[in-house]
């Protein structure tokens, strides 16, 4: 086991990808990243966003860590900010959300945004259809229940987020001749994730 720095992201086609996360119950139970040492939820909440930002994200899933639980992390970054500054210089705001739910406030959807995945490396689309505005209702560390509502892309940073903890890839909201285009590149990303996995049952 190793002590939390930044987490390896998950890849397509590890199994994490595709399971449902489960419920957070216990807010002061310590939980486990795979190949770490256990942690309670705000240190695991520290380190993914550290891993996200590591990873020039904006957005990571529980699942993406290996952790199978209904816990994400976002930011909302500053597109003002001048160029050369480190990433975590632009963050207007961060946030943890463990059991979110999101709801549409809008019937209108666009596609205004490109959007990517930190499992998917290297490809981005400008045509994943997202709902415009949205309330997302969700835990935060100290147990209290919030509400939030988000617009433009830190909407669509919300539903990606949340798709994972339902098992779900941006790439499936798009017509199966999308994921056609990218097949061996998936199959590589297939094989990279069994190599991790066969890594962890190493240190197992």
């Amino acid at each position: 086991m190793t002590g939390a720095g930044i987490y390896p992201i998950r890849l397509y086609g590890d199994p994490v990808l595709r399971g449902r996360a489960r419920p957070i119950e216990d807010f002061a139970a310590p939980v486990q990243v795979p190949g770490f040492a256990p942690q309670s939820l705000r240190e695991v909440a520290r380190t993914m966003l550290e891993t996200m930002y590591e990873a020039r994200g904006a957005g990571l899933a529980g699942p993406q860590v290996g952790l199978p639980l209904q816990l994400f992390v976002a930011v909302q970054y500053d597109d003002d900010t001048e160029e050369g500054k480190p990433l975590r210089a632009r963050a207007l705001r961060e946030f943890v959300m463990l059991n979110p739910m999101v709801e549409a406030l809008s019937d209108r959807v666009d596609t205004a945004f490109g959007e990517g995945c930190l499992s998917i490396p290297g490809i981005k689309r400008t045509d994943v259809p997202r709902h415009s505005e949205v309330r997302v209702t969700y835990t935060d560390l100290g147990g209290e229940r919030w509400s939030v509502e988000a617009d433009a892309f830190l909407a669509r940073i919300f539903q990606h987020e949340t798709d994972h903890l339902h098992g779900l890839y941006y790439l499936d909201r798009l017509p199966g001749y999308v994921t056609e285009e990218y097949v061996e590149y998936l199959a590589e990303l297939k094989g990279r994730a069994r190599v991790y996995l066969n890594t962890l049952e190493g240190l197992g």
